[in-house]
């Protein structure tokens, strides 16, 4: 096992011609081993590199404490929403998922609490793109699946949230990650970078949200995000199709 510095195509070159002066026979194992140590080098440089690793931030940004995490080719901005119904009190955590150009993934909620105990702790992909992953991260036109039967939780992000068309609905769930974000970018912009990145107080895994500034993955998808807006078409009860402008979105039924 190699333990120190990587070694340099250079230095098996000089080895080689110590071996040659010295006068070791070519057929030495000297000159064996070199030539592997010289092949393996050759293959880990036709390996692809590997991507960053992921970073988590929290923090308060334009007035919503919220989590972002950036992994490899895209963010997922996570907050959180509480309120009560019918005398019982709940809290859901959404997260959006963007992608390299800021095209949404999925918008997924997870119950903290639920106002039916049973589903706390779990999940629903409220929107999820079809065949994401393999889509150019630039599209503009895209299909999804909807989740059929939305969470009455959702009322904790807007009270009248199911007066509207089912695809204003989904077109603002879309939209709030984006609107999000814009108040993050917008938020982040005025603060000064002093070098110093302290962890979160809340979770001492976290980088203070200002640290995402440095991120060379996150905050070039941030600011694409940060200029998108949605349109959905519904297509079915479980189907709809995704539009992409370039506008500022409003909870269903205002204007921006």
């Amino acid at each position: 096992m190699h333990v120190g510095p990587p070694i340099q195509v250079t230095e098996i070159v000089s080895a080689r011609e110590f071996l040659r002066q010295s006068d070791f026979s070519p057929a030495s194992d000297y000159f064996s081993r070199l030539t592997q140590i010289q092949y393996r080098l050759e293959r880990r440089s036709k390996e692809p590199v590997l991507p960053p690793a992921k970073h988590n931030y929290g923090g308060e940004a334009a007035g919503f404490w919220v989590q972002l995490q950036s992994a490899y080719d895209h963010v997922i901005l996570s907050t959180c929403y509480d309120g009560d119904f019918n005398f019982k009190h709940g809290r859901v955590k959404i997260s959006h998922r963007f992608n390299q150009q800021g095209r949404i993934d999925f918008v997924e909620l997870k119950f903290l609490r639920s106002l039916d105990p049973l589903l706390d702790g779990a999940f629903r992909k409220l929107l999820t793109v079809k065949d994401y992953s393999s889509l150019p991260t630039d599209w503009r036109g895209a299909e999804a699946f909807l989740l059929q039967v939305l969470p009455r939780e959702l009322i904790f992000l807007h009270p009248e949230i199911f007066r509207h068309p089912r695809s204003e609905l989904c077109a603002w769930l879309v939209n709030i990650g984006h609107r999000l974000v814009r108040g993050l970018v917008d938020d982040l912009k005025t603060r000064p970078l002093n070098g110093s990145f302290p962890y979160s107080g809340r979770n001492g895994e976290q980088l203070c949200m200002l640290a995402v500034r440095t991120d060379e993955i996150a905050w070039p998808i941030l600011e694409k995000t940060a200029l998108l807006e949605s349109v959905v078409e519904i297509t079915g009860p479980k189907t709809a199709s995704i539009t992409y402008l370039s506008a500022r979105s409003s909870p269903p039924g205002e204007d921006a």
